[in-house]
């Protein structure tokens, strides 16, 4: 049975920034207040949890006071206040968490696409070879044309056919070389292509699954997706269509300007001159696109998240009538995109016309001016007819850069966006250099666990946790109860390093735990929480989860023991029974037992249980307390408890209360006093009557 309180918030204390207000711990040795002031109580606590000052002397102390050797002290300054204050009348900076536009260091797009193209650059230098190849074969043709007219038709008035036949010959040679060449390149560009993906969505899969908790609870896992699937996909628009495009125009600006010079100099160079105004209207298309992409990418993001989001929460939704209101978000959320893609398509249109005008423009003007000096004779036909033909091919190339530039623009915001959840460095890293937790004692799994001058703050500001200290002895079970946002749960997560603390040290054996590597820090701490996570697969792949190279055996000792061999059974095909997605074949207590389960079959030296009982049905949660007396036998185990008939199996309780431990002891000792936990207690025992 639960208490007023804990009913008010089942999902736990101090899960994130806007969870906790404060939180605090004591030890043994010593319990120091806070030195900043601390907001009160939420609203909704009851008198129990707001009136600390009652307790019994020896439970509590007083919440200005430190308890060092017996004697108490004045702890907190005068005047105190939190540094991370933010000045009346400021605004504060925009998040770019909320804004989904991480910071990202100068260059670092590029970077990330040249780290990504590296591996490869062998097979992309055989790429533009056959590129460069094509592009030959394929501009030789209007030089062929050109000495067919001057030189081929001549050649035949006098009945000599060979020149016509050996041009013939070139010209086909040519067309069916560039084919063979088009086909090999594409092939090719086609495989690095899919390669660089692979190691991209690789590459954000990765680095996601090692960014800390912190990180997680900020960045929504639609905007990931959103990085992994639109974002790469537009990577995969430039390599497959627009790094052709861009190569073929310069190659053909290059090729067809030198020739066109070699032809004709006046010629060539109001070709080459027609390219100013080119240039100026492509680098106006790259300002105005750049920011127009940018504003697309979060715009499919938010839709991709919007979508997951109503999916995930689907019943809620029914269960509230949300369809309506939903739709309307989405359809909002869905015309911001809409206008953003039109927006995109709209800068294209403009490029494109701007283009198409100044290269026929420039044809007209040369082809005309051309054709006067033929009929003057200052100019060969065959000259005309060569330069007219490159003159076509020159300016063709200038669409389809259009569409380069496009797909530039978008896989550039796309990278940038990636480049910047690529750039975030993990809150809990890897230790340079690595230290291996000392034997453990003979007969005792359980390691000691000493938190030292911690304190904690969330990036978002505000002091979570004023500085303490505290001991749990190794193989003790310590129960944490208190009020929704006392610190509970945060205390939990720096003992599981989900977070580290901003100042202080947290030890397992005297060892920190961030001078432990993540591998065997997971291996010695384990965490159950309120929402057990089950992942598609079997029941016996989601219980072996932590060793997964348990036989059988030991994975139905491990169900047996915590009570959950006897449902595992009964389903259709017992421990081979696919959970589904989430475990939504089984039910919610079911599925908190396999957690049960698979915890112990890890056999952790710490366990940690935050309100992990508080899905299960009273019937469940007996056998499972009953299961409990063994698994912990022997390890340090947390509880954060959620209802009070978990703290019967509890060593030690300590009572948090406004980031504080206020109650501190047996739980036999504190029922028997005066103070919060035998109030609770009394009306935890009301309640059953």
């Amino acid at each position: 049975m639960t208490t007023g309180a804990d009913r008010r918030h089942p999902d736990g204390a101090g899960d994130g920034p806007g969870d906790e207000q404060a939180g605090r711990t004591g030890t043994e040795a010593l319990l120091t207040s806070p030195p900043t002031p601390l907001p009160p109580l939420p609203a909704d606590a009851t008198p129990a949890e707001a009136a600390p000052a009652e307790a019994a002397p020896a439970e509590a102390a007083p919440a200005d006071a430190t308890l060092a050797d017996g004697v108490l002290t004045d702890a907190t300054p005068a005047g105190g206040t939190s540094a991370k204050e933010t000045p009346a009348g400021a605004t504060p900076p925009p998040d770019p968490f909320d804004q989904d536009d991480l910071p990202v260091a100068k260059g670092a797009t590029r970077a990330l696409l040249g780290a990504l193209l590296r591996p490869h650059r062998g097979r992309v230098a055989l790429t533009v070879l056959f590129l460069l190849l094509q592009q030959a074969a394929m501009q030789a043709g209007p030089l062929l044309v050109a000495y067919a007219i001057d030189q081929g038709v001549p050649a035949v008035r006098r009945e000599d056919y060979g020149p016509l036949v050996a041009l013939g010959t070139a010209y086909a040679l040519c067309a069916l070389g560039s084919g063979v060449f088009q086909f090999v390149y594409t092939k090719l560009s086609g495989r690095v292509s899919q390669d660089v993906l692979l190691d991209l969505r690789g590459r954000i899969f990765r680095h996601a699954q090692v960014l800390s908790v912190d990180f997680h609870e900020r960045y929504t896992s639609g905007r990931l997706i959103s990085r992994s699937t639109t974002d790469v996909e537009s990577l995969r628009e430039l390599l497959d269509e627009g790094l052709q495009e861009l190569i073929n125009t310069l190659l053909s600006f290059l090729s067809i300007s030198v020739v066109l010079l070699v032809l004709d100099g006046w010629t060539g160079a109001l070709a080459v001159l027609s390219f100013v105004p080119l240039y100026l209207l492509v680098r106006l298309y790259q300002r105005r696109a750049g920011r127009v992409f940018a504003r697309r990418s979060t715009a499919i993001a938010s839709v991709i998240v919007k979508f997951g989001e109503t999916m995930n929460g689907i019943r809620p939704v029914r269960a509230f009538r949300r369809e309506a209101v939903n739709d309307a978000e989405f359809d909002a959320l869905n015309r911001k995109h809409e206008r953003s893609n039109g927006d995109s398509l709209i800068e294209m249109a403009r490029y494109v016309v701007g283009s198409r005008l100044v290269a026929n423009t420039t044809i007209a003007a040369i082809v005309l001016w051309d054709a006067y000096r033929v009929a003057d004779g200052t100019l060969a036909l065959g000259t005309l007819a060569a330069a007219a033909l490159y003159l076509r091919r020159l300016y063709d190339p200038i669409d389809r850069l259009g569409q380069f530039l496009n797909a530039y623009q978008s896989a550039a915001a796309s990278l940038e966006k990636v480049a910047g959840l690529l750039a975030q460095e993990p809150g809990v890293p890897e230790p340079a250099v690595p230290r291996e937790l000392p034997p453990a004692r003979a007969g005792l799994p359980g390691r000691q666990v000493d938190f030292e001058d911690v304190s904690f703050s969330y990036r978002t500001g505000g002091e979570v946790l004023p500085r303490f200290g505290l001991r749990l002895d190794a193989g003790k079970t310590v129960a944490v109860v208190g009020s929704t946002g006392a610190g509970k749960s945060t205390l939990a997560k720096l003992l599981a390093r989900f977070y580290d603390p901003t100042e202080g040290r947290v030890l397992l054996d005297g060892t920190d735990l961030r001078d432990l590597p993540m591998a065997e820090l997971r291996r010695g701490v384990v965490m159950v929480t309120q929402e057990a996570f089950l992942f598609s697969g079997t029941i016996a792949d989601n219980i072996a989860i932590g060793r997964p190279e348990a036989s059988r055996a030991e994975i139905e000792q491990a169900a047996k023991a915590i009570g959950a061999h006897e449902f595992i059974a009964a389903l259709p095909e017992g421990y081979d029974t696919d959970v589904r997605k989430r475990g939504g074949r089984i039910s919610a207590g079911q599925r908190q037992l396999v957690a049960f389960a698979r915890a112990l079959l890890a056999d952790p030296a710490v366990l940690i249980l935050d309100e992990a009982t508080s899905s299960l049905d009273i019937p469940g949660e007996r056998a499972v307390q009953e299961a409990m007396e063994t698994v912990l036998h022997g390890r340090t185990a947390v509880v954060i408890a959620h209802r009070l008939s978990t703290v019967a199996i509890a060593d030690r309780v300590l009572v948090m209360s406004k980031g504080r431990v206020i109650e501190d002891g047996a739980p036999d000792q504190l029922i028997a006093g005066t103070g919060t936990f035998a109030g609770l207690h009394r009306t935890w025992r009301e309640s059953l009557a």
